[in-house]
């Protein structure tokens, strides 16, 4: 799951690496790119006369896409190019001012749709659904990327599922998920399905290198701690508060070795995820709720300003629940960059254990994973591993972090 900040840094990449055309941005995705060139030309197709119906669908083209792959591997990425394909005239070169601005977000034919919260909502997606069956201004294609589709309601599915059964005639919807099941099978039956792959460690570390100067060797490294995650490992070299907080976390293997550090442990990651989430959200909730007031007239006078001042603690009270959810969600999303971390470690543990020859994520701690290795079983390594796993179920049901988080560094103790 992406955090804020990786989201932002994944933005920031993209806005960098403006190559020879709007695909150039996605690493390591060769079939996808294929595939979605093909389409938005069945699609210029379409536009011009040239293909038919049966043409469209018979190119690939579809009016519901539903792309899917791990953290970091580009699914946004992919959805914004393919965008940019179907409202460039010339199919997404990249340079003409539809690309410029479906790279900036301010396209008049393209809705970005980025839920903040811990879900997104029935009402949230019936405006959605409203304003995305629109005519588009520019006379192509009206665009909805929706990014965490599966953090939709199952109310707030089922609305989306009549836009996408009974689609407007120039509206392509682009849904991004982690995995196809992640949205109801309602949904994905009508979906073209397009499947992208973690891009391998030199490539990640080639796109640092090229895009944004990094050292090789601190580029590969941070590439390899990302496992494929573009987004993070960007933020891995270029952001030391980052990297020292990846290094914090990953002394914690070495660090429990009795009740009182375990617990200590716990309510170190928890703490750090406050924090995050304190430091995303200070920033924006008060400056919301200041445009907010003053939307509805509030230090105006006038007659009807004070009943319009009233009938804003309706407004009000929403926008706080939804900077609570948003709140509460950067700290979901933190603790669970922290606990793929800790996995990835006992993952490298137990390929030391088995002398598997495989590339490591912290290749930098060997002294630490042989000690680990030596000193435990490969079940005990596992076992490890799946409380860990158990612990990320349990946040996202909503367990009181710090209980579930205690749980786990305890489970992490030696038997």
């Amino acid at each position: 799951m992406q955090t804020s900040s990786e989201i932002a840094a994944a933005d920031s990449l993209s806005r960098d690496g403006a190559d020879a055309d709007v695909f150039g941005d996605l690493t390591g995705q060769q079939p996808v790119i294929a595939e979605l060139r093909r389409a938005a030309g069945v699609a210029a197709d379409v536009l011009s006369g040239r293909a038919g119906r049966a043409g469209r669908a018979a190119g690939g083209m579809a009016h519901a896409w539903l792309l899917t792959g791990p953290p970091g591997s580009g699914r946004s990425v992919a959805a914004r190019a393919f965008a940019a394909a179907l409202l460039c005239p010339a199919q997404g070169c990249g340079s003409c001012p539809s690309c410029h601005q479906v790279r900036a977000g301010t396209h008049a034919d393209l809705m970005l749709v980025r839920p903040e919260g811990l879900s997104y909502g029935v009402k949230q997606t019936r405006e959605l659904v409203l304003r995305a069956a629109t005519s588009p201004t520019g006379g192509r294609w009206h665009v909805v990327v929706f990014e965490d589709a599966d953090r939709a309601t199952e109310a707030a599915a089922n609305a989306l599922l009549k836009a996408i059964e009974e689609p407007a005639p120039r509206t392509v919807w682009l849904l991004c998920a982690p995995s196809a099941e992640d949205l109801p099978p309602t949904i994905r039956s009508r979906c073209r399905l397009i499947t992208l792959r973690t891009p391998s460690s030199a490539a990640v570390a080639d796109v640092l290198i090229r895009r944004d100067g990094v050292a090789p060797q601190r580029a590969l490294a941070a590439a390899r701690a990302a496992q494929g995650h573009i987004g993070r490992a960007r933020r891995l070299a270029t952001d030391e508060e980052a990297a020292r907080h990846r290094e914090e976390v990953l002394r914690i293997p070495v660090a429990v070795t009795s009740l009182g550090p375990a617990l200590a442990a716990a309510a170190s990651l928890v703490k750090a995820a406050e924090e995050e989430a304190k430091s995303v959200t200070e920033g924006r909730d008060q400056p919301e709720r200041d445009a907010l007031r003053q939307a509805f007239g509030e230090g105006s006078t006038g007659k009807g300003v004070a009943k319009a001042v009233r009938g804003a603690a309706g407004a009000l009270k929403d926008l706080d629940d939804r900077q609570k959810s948003r709140a509460t969600r950067t700290k979901r999303d933190t603790l669970e960059v922290a606990l793929l971390d800790l996995a990835w470690f006992y993952r490298d543990v137990l390929a030391v254990q088995f002398g598997a020859q495989v590339e490591l994520s912290n290749a930098g701690r060997e002294e630490d994973l042989r000690r680990l290795a030596g000193a435990t079983t490969p079940e005990s390594t596992v076992r490890r591993i799946e409380a860990i796993m158990a612990c990320r179920e349990r946040l996202a049901v909503s367990v009181a972090p710090l209980l579930a988080v205690e749980e786990m560094t305890l489970a992490l103790l030696a038997p």
